[in-house]
């Protein structure tokens, strides 16, 4: 038979698709609540809805069946929603370019591919802060493209802090990244990057001749007050010398609950990376007409409407994330429960909960596969993403995700409610049962 490639033979399943994978693998009637991947279930904004439904309508050109492929660019309209929905948040887009992806996903790929190289070696890294969103490194090793990151620590507080300059330039002098990749609201922590905290990073690109590379999927959600942040609110005049390194990774999938449209976009200041950019896109010819259409409605709505929309996507998820910190802390007492300061995650740690040896990892899969407690006369578990593959750590240093997990804030406000509870007795269980393993053994 034919051999498949080391790559594929090697090739184990994201962390945050994992949980879901093996819990397929079941058949005994348990319910998940699946909390593992940010797979939103809330509807689109009006102005996508109602194109999505008039598919086959007099304005669609889709109305007489055909569907043609797009530039490779996009079209001009959906540019221009992605250009719309970055100034409605007041950033000035005159010197901006676009280009349309096939998700936020195919963004970080052609990112990847346009700083980081050549393929095969160590040469010009990725830097990442970790913990970092896992398809990042995974993208890089996919394109034979390394990363290197700074790690951040989380405190009792629950606050994840950075490390000072000192430490991040060392960083940079030993690996010497050709890009800085930040998420100003983060994905896996929920920390919250201050426009003071950009503009530190993008001194730091200026000084050391990198590309500031910012990961916007959740622009608008964040719960702290104050101004909005982004790349684009940091120009020269306040950073001299970042405009020209400026990138931003796009989506629809998390402000406009639109997961599956598959749309992202490659957002550049660069006109010669933006050109270069399309020129590596042409072997994939286009991105979804259809999803392209969709979301091109919002190149015709008015920033006060779109801000509108913003305020209740914040005031939806900060109230989830307020009330289900507090519960879990009651729930289950030493649990450290990130800040719920942006985006729609929190990372629960529990080394205070548990007994020496703990793997996050595993205990997620034990719930996937075996783990139960009883809600309602039904058997429910949850699912949720072990934190060890967020980090990059060397070999033999220990991973601090080894006793976390993630959740993501894409179940109901009641299901939702419902998780502290059955996670703290799923938790108990295991545990009981790795003490009764010990005692056999």
């Amino acid at each position: 038979m034919p051999k498949m490639s080391k790559q594929f033979e090697s090739r184990k399943p994201s962390v945050i698709r994992m949980a879901q994978i093996k819990f397929d693998e079941r058949n005994d009637g348990t319910e998940a609540i699946n909390v593992a991947i940010g797979n939103i279930a809330l509807p689109m904004y009006p102005a996508m809805i109602e194109r999505l439904h008039t598919l086959d309508g007099p304005g669609s050109p889709f109305k007489d069946g055909v569907v043609k492929y797009s530039a490779t660019s996009g079209s001009k309209e959906c540019v221009d929603a992605f250009m719309n929905v970055i100034a409605s948040s007041g950033f000035d887009t005159t010197k901006l370019h676009g280009h349309i992806t096939e998700g936020g996903s195919q963004a970080m790929e052609l990112l990847i591919t346009g700083v980081c190289g050549p393929a095969g070696t160590s040469d010009d890294p990725l830097l990442l802060i970790d913990a970092a969103y896992t398809n990042y490194k995974t993208l890089c090793d996919r394109l034979g493209r390394a990363t290197c990151s700074i790690q951040r620590t989380l405190g009792d507080d629950g606050k994840f802090s950075l490390p000072d300059t000192a430490d991040i330039e060392r960083v940079i002098a030993e690996h010497k990244p050709k890009a800085i990749v930040v998420i100003p609201f983060d994905n896996p922590t929920g920390q919250y990057y201050d426009t003071e905290a950009m503009k530190g990073l993008a001194a730091l690109a200026v000084k050391h001749d990198l590309w500031l590379v910012s990961d916007e999927a959740y622009r608008e959600l964040y719960y702290t007050g104050g101004p909005c942040t982004s790349i684009w609110g940091v120009t020269d005049a306040e950073v001299p010398g970042i405009e020209g390194r400026r990138i931003s990774i796009e989506t629809t999938s998390k402000v406009w609950n639109a997961c599956g449209l598959r749309i992202g976009a490659l957002i550049a200041d660069d006109p010669l990376f933006h050109r270069q950019a399309i020129a590596e896109h042409t072997v994939s010819l286009c991105s979804s007409v259809i999803g392209q259409y969709v979301f091109g409605a919002l190149a015709h709505e008015d920033h006060a409407t779109l801000q509108a929309w913003y305020a209740q996507q914040r005031e939806y998820y900060k109230s989830m994330l307020f009330d289900f910190t507090s519960s879990m802390k009651n729930a289950l007492p030493g649990v450290i429960v990130s800040s719920p300061d942006a985006a729609l995650y929190s990372v629960i740690e529990v080394k205070n909960c548990v007994a020496d040896g703990f793997d996050a990892l595993e205990f997620v899969l034990w719930c996937a596969q075996k783990g139960s407690v009883e809600v309602d006369g039904k058997a429910v578990t949850v699912l949720t993403a072990p934190m060890a593959g967020f980090y990059s750590v060397p070999a033999g240093t220990p991973n601090p995700g080894r006793t976390q997990m993630r959740l993501a804030y894409v179940q109901t406000p009641e299901r939702m409610a419902m998780i502290p509870g059955i996670l703290s007795d799923l938790l108990q269980i295991y545990e009981q049962q790795r003490a009764e393993q010990a005692v056999g053994s």
